[in-house]
């Protein structure tokens, strides 16, 4: 089957197609005939080599993919060849066919396309975990999103507003913070025009959000904390502004009984993510069948135009997920 491979760690130059076996189909998994996939800043990561795949996943890119079950495993009741599915991956979208645990496969909505399709499970379980699994989220709770635009942005946006949930977000051009305000944010801080924490503050009556997501790291530690009320939460995604804080002071944490959690989807085991999987789907298929909540799709390149969709999420472009439509 054709795949995109990396030839070597480093930059889009790297990203080639080629040619590798097709996988196999083993117990309780399907082979899928992939028609889409989605980019996340894992792809870039690992292509820069500072991110390997967890033992036993394939090496190949993609992190989510949608298409049609064209070969079961023994095991596999309810399922049949030709059934459109989307799934989470621990890696191997980036390729013409991926076997995909029968347990995690879930049926694509008929008011979705591939394309949409594939854009939903990294961003929306990644927010769902974080949003409720990790940072308890309830009703009438005050919820601070950073890169609001970015795909689980997005995602995170429209499942904390459904439970009743109130947010603010950031993210840095007017165009993304309008965008964030259409899907349910109430409060929108563009982060390179000044500080977000006393808007935040003012926002939230002085009183501070109960819970926060993080992609952004150390630059945003000393804000967080202004920002965050009493027993709050802080929820680290991601370090993309770096991963050190060179001092702060833990009596702040205690002070106001503050919870800090670290997370990455990935790494985490098949039974953890089949669990989460069943979970959304159970609370949140009907509303993607609705078109209550959907997915954010900036753009769709074809697959043999990967290197410029990785330069285009590399400039921090899109507003939602990018796409790639698979031949």
């Amino acid at each position: 089957m054709k795949a995109i491979l990396v030839r070597q760690p480093g930059g889009v130059e790297n990203l080639v197609m080629g040619e590798v076996p097709d996988p196999e189909p083993g117990p309780g998994e399907l082979l899928v005939r992939v028609r889409a996939t989605a980019l996340n800043r894992a792809d870039i990561l690992q292509r820069r080599g500072m991110y390997p795949p967890p033992p036993g996943a394939s090496p190949l890119l993609g992190l989510e993919a949608a298409g049609e079950v064209v070969a079961l495993g023994t095991g596999c009741e309810g399922w049949h060849p030709g059934d459109r599915v989307f799934a989470l991956l621990p890696g191997g979208g980036y390729a013409q066919y991926v076997t995909v645990p029968a347990a995690m496969a879930l049926p694509i909505p008929p008011n979705l396309s591939f394309e949409e399709a594939a854009a939903i499970p990294e961003a929306f379980l990644t927010a769902y975990q974080c949003l409720f699994w990790i940072g308890g989220l309830q009703a009438g709770e005050w919820v601070l999103i950073h890169a609001g635009a970015s795909g689980v942005g997005t995602a995170a946006i429209q499942l904390a507003r459904d439970a009743g949930a109130r947010v603010a977000v950031t993210a840095g051009t007017e165009p993304k913070l309008e965008a964030c305000r259409q899907l349910g944010a109430e409060v929108a801080v563009n982060y390179k025009l000044g500080p977000f924490a006393p808007v935040i503050r003012e926002a939230t009556g002085q009183a501070g959000v109960q819970l926060i997501l993080d992609f952004v790291g150390a630059p945003y530690w000393e804000q967080n904390l202004d920002c965050l009320g009493m027993d709050g939460r802080l929820v680290l995604i991601a370090t993309m502004g770096g991963g050190v804080v060179d001092r702060f002071d833990l009596r702040r944490l205690m002070g106001k009984r503050l919870q800090i959690t670290g997370t990455t989807l990935r790494s985490r085991s098949a039974e953890y993510k089949v669990q989460l999987t069943r979970e959304f789907a159970v609370r949140y298929l009907p509303k993607l069948a609705s078109g209550a909540i959907r997915p954010v799709i900036d753009r769709i390149f074809p697959w043999d135009q990967v290197r410029e969709a990785h330069r285009y999420m590399e400039r921090n472009r899109n507003t939602g997920k990018i796409v790639l439509r698979v031949e």
